[in-house]
């Protein structure tokens, strides 16, 4: 109990729960705006939602549906997988049906006049009832996009939205496929159920926004944890440590390297910064004008330690 109090009291859970609960809420309106009108169904717990509450409800409360499976789910999670399921997965999973109540009880998707809209603007060819966007590739661009955002958000604080991930984790654990891959076998499962209630064309639209969606959420992950490697060689190495050490707070590798064509004997500085250290580094080494080679690389994943929250102390730099 002292344990969970003295986690509660930091700084660090707050702003946390604040991005997990902002992105939920991201997700949430991307599921009510966009999921529900068009009856897309993505590879999704909130899709799979969709589908019974258009079988058992007619389409009424969509956010019992996706608390109660995501209930069914964590419980699933907790017996198969083990008590290391974290405190934050459980939190965003139980939310998100309450936010997605939230966004129909403030600002209700009117259904109607969008219908009465539509039909002024395409006389000539009225397919049906319209959904917000009035194209289901548009819907499903915009859907994408607001929930790998929110997604890639959340992986960053070692968060998720629950549901699939915890399908995702199960298939991966029995059937022993990669994560990867359980994502694309759960995904895709939860696509096909909407033949029940969608034509061949919707799921087939389903299952290529599945993919995307993927394909979208490695983009933004990887763009929220690019870092940069750099290389350096350069006689006045030991100036350029100092600035990394003291003024940039990070850490560095010293090697010794010898020139090709020279063959001498210099000392190549390596470290991994993130984009505006880099660009601090830059504009040091141009600034006071310091003879050096150097090359850089993108790094999208770092594991082990890595400072991402950095105190502001000469002393804590030096210890690294």
């Amino acid at each position: 109990m002292n344990k969970v109090l003295s986690i509660i009291a930091t700084k660090k859970f707050w702003i946390e729960l604040l991005i997990m609960t902002l992105g939920m809420t991201v997700t949430a309106a991307a599921v009510y705006y966009f999921l529900v009108p068009s009856k897309l169904i993505i590879g999704t717990i909130s899709g799979l939602s969709i589908v019974l509450s258009n079988i058992f409800t007619n389409g009424q409360g969509l956010g019992i549906w996706i608390m109660a499976i995501n209930i069914v789910l964590l419980i699933l999670a907790f017996i198969l997988i083990g008590h290391e399921f974290g405190f934050k997965t459980v939190y965003t999973a139980l939310i998100l049906g309450p936010l997605t109540d939230f966004w129909a009880k403030v600002m209700p998707w009117d259904a109607k006049n969008a219908a009465g809209e539509y039909i002024l603007a395409n006389q000539n060819h009225v397919t049906g009832a319209p959904s917000i966007m009035g194209d289901p590739w548009l819907d499903l661009c915009c859907f994408v996009l607001l929930l790998s955002a929110a997604q890639a958000l959340m992986f960053s604080i070692n968060a998720s939205t629950g549901g699939l991930d915890i399908l995702a984790k199960i298939v991966n654990k029995y059937l022993h496929f990669d994560i990867g891959a359980s994502v694309s076998v759960a995904g895709a499962v939860i696509c096909c159920t909407a033949f029940a209630i969608n034509p061949f064309r919707m799921v087939i639209i389903g299952l290529i926004g599945t993919w995307i969606n993927g394909l979208v959420v490695d983009y933004f992950t990887a763009s929220l944890n690019n870092k940069k490697r750099v290389c350096i060689v350069s006689k006045e190495y030991d100036r350029l440590r100092q600035f990394i050490i003291n003024d940039l707070q990070r850490g560095c590798t010293l090697y010794e390297v010898i020139g090709g064509y020279t063959n001498e004997k210099s000392i190549e500085l390596e470290a991994l910064l993130n984009k505006d250290e880099f660009s601090k580094l830059m504009n040091y080494i141009n600034k006071n004008e310091i003879s050096a080679f150097t090359t850089a690389g993108n790094v999208s994943e770092v594991y082990g330690f890595w400072n991402k929250h950095k105190k502001k102390s000469k002393l804590h730099a030096e210890q690294r």
